[in-house]
């Protein structure tokens, strides 16, 4: 294993591994809503994925499976949910009327469009992502690409009661291809150090 390929695979880890303290409570701001660091931490992870790339592309390959693999499998799965995050909340649009009023239901839980008895639209998203992470991440390693098809056909059945409400297809489709995306860059970091 060379040098750039250490390199490498400590930079993929720094980038999933900046992401974890996103999902404790005490990362969260008032109702929930990340801070302002999010955008930071997001940029910086895709800026380390990248420099990750690229130095997999300069080291000529060679670390193998059997660290670049599993390395690339935990980047995936931690990382993506800042990067994801932040583009659901810059494409959030405040003045869209699932956001006008919001209302607070029977447990306290955030309500919109004066449905005062439902819940908020796509509640648990990050842990499903995470879990997509790693089923995606696994599934490419695995040499199985069609196993994405399955992957996105239990999201989207898993949702597909939700995806009529106003707002909820574009953040999910937001969030799945961030997250996506995130976990094959991590991948295709794996690939070219093999």
């Amino acid at each position: 294993m060379t040098v750039l390929s250490v390199v490498s695979l400590v930079l993929l880890v720094i980038a999933g591994s900046l992401a974890v303290p996103q999902y404790f409570a005490r990362n969260r701001g008032a109702a929930g809503r990340p801070h302002g660091a999010l955008y930071g931490t997001a940029l910086a992870q895709l800026m380390l994925l990248g420099a990750s790339a690229v130095t997999a592309l300069l080291s000529g390959g060679g670390s193998g499976w059997a660290v670049a693999g599993p390395l690339a499998v935990l980047a995936a799965t931690l990382g993506g949910g800042a990067p994801t995050t932040a583009l659901l909340q810059i494409s959030f649009n405040a003045s869209h009327p699932e956001h006008q009023p919001m209302l607070t239901g029977k447990d306290g839980e955030p309500v919109f469009n004066d449905e005062v008895d439902a819940q908020p639209v796509l509640r648990g998203g990050a842990w499903i992502g995470v879990l997509e992470r790693l089923a995606v991440s696994s599934t490419l390693l695995m040499g199985w690409p069609e196993g994405l098809a399955i992957i996105l056909a239990v999201k989207a059945l898993g949702r597909y009661s939700e995806l009529g409400k106003s707002g909820a297809a574009e953040r999910f489709i937001l969030g799945t291809f961030a997250s996506q995306l995130w976990a094959c860059a991590c991948v295709g970091v794996a690939v070219l150090l093999r």
